[in-house]
């Protein structure tokens, strides 16, 4: 009984009331985004300034993404499940000369939900069909094997 006590404040006294940080992506973008000035900043400046993009547009090549995302573990109780603290997107637009046109931040409260339609695809034909049980019996005989013949000789 001593050592399931010793265990369990071993396993107590373990445990951080520090939360974990889990960050992915590039690290303050909102401080980062003040030293891009539209019209003067060029390529060569944010990617001196900020880095490579996470993202270029395939349609656009004068677009580019930047991702910051920060996950925060909840409590003891909730079993690991991280909460999403952070989830800014900074997309730059380039004029044909290589100087920023535009930047915008996007962050978690701008993000909007998807809601998906529920509704399900109904067949055009019933099952209950005569034509249907017609081609169904003469699909299991093209689909049944062959008997295999002996040869007799």
């Amino acid at each position: 009984m001593r050592i399931l006590y010793i265990v369990f404040i071993f396993f107590i006294t373990a445990c951080s009331s520090n939360k974990v940080t889990k960050n992915h992506g590039f690290i303050s973008l909102d401080n980062k985004m003040k030293y891009i000035i539209i019209n003067k900043s060029n390529k060569n400046d944010i990617i001196k300034n900020i880095g490579y993009p996470s993202s270029i547009s395939e349609f656009n090549p004068n677009k580019w993404f930047y991702i910051e995302r920060q996950q925060k573990n909840q409590s003891l109780l909730k079993l690991g499940i991280k909460k999403l603290n952070k989830n800014n997107i900074l997309i730059i637009d380039f004029n044909n000369k290589g100087l920023v046109q535009n930047k915008q931040l996007v962050n978690l409260n701008d993000m909007n939900d998807v809601k998906y339609v529920k509704k399900i695809t109904t067949k055009d034909f019933e099952t209950d069909n005569t034509l249907y049980n017609i081609f169904s019996s003469f699909r299991e005989k093209v689909n049944a094997p062959s008997r295999k013949k002996t040869n007799l000789d």
